[in-house]
């Protein structure tokens, strides 16, 4: 049995998306002096590549960037097993920080928990905003993005699908449908 996919955004809308996303972050923040990207691993963090290059672009400085694997953060480890555990890079303190979470797509909202679990880790920041390509719906914690490329409603058993090339830049979001 075939799945079907409908295209979402191309390659040219997820680059005015994220340039969107740039432009409110700076907005909502003043410029981006205390500014921190961290992108949820895998996915979020070449999202967070992206959104950095952007806000170079804009503001003529480069934020301080990291990402975050949240294998060990899950709440549903036990029942999924053995998973790779991914590499968790900060290299600056966050104490302070207003760290900007990156994820391609929002969903139940427990991967942004186990993320936030994971900073707290790492230190105090000052605030925690999130910024995802795509916002599915369906929460089951109270979450909610301050920065949404795109917001697509779709049914719980459909994925949404967020394709990159070889270079880590996202070619294409798709919706599949069962």
């Amino acid at each position: 049995m075939s799945k079907a996919e409908t295209a979402i955004l191309d390659q040219a809308g997820i680059t005015r998306a994220v340039t969107r996303i740039a432009h409110e972050i700076l907005e909502h923040n003043k410029g981006c002096e205390n500014l921190a990207l961290i992108g949820i691993r895998s996915g979020g963090d070449h999202l967070a590549s992206l959104l950095r290059t952007r806000i170079c672009d804009i503001e003529g400085v480069e934020v301080p960037i990291g990402e975050v694997d949240i294998t060990m953060y899950r709440d549903d480890l036990a029942a999924r097993g053995n998973l790779p555990i991914g590499k968790t890079s900060i290299p600056f303190p966050l104490d302070g920080k207003d760290v900007v979470l990156v994820d391609d797509v929002l969903y139940t909202g427990r991967t942004i928990r186990s993320a936030m679990d994971a900073l707290m880790d790492f230190g105090r920041p000052s605030t925690i905003q999130l910024a995802v390509l795509i916002d599915r719906g369906h929460r089951e914690l109270p979450i909610r993005a301050d920065y949404v490329g795109r917001n697509v409603p779709t049914a719980a058993d459909e994925e949404i699908s967020v394709t990159f090339n070889e270079d880590l830049s996202p070619l294409a979001v798709r919706l599949v449908k069962p």
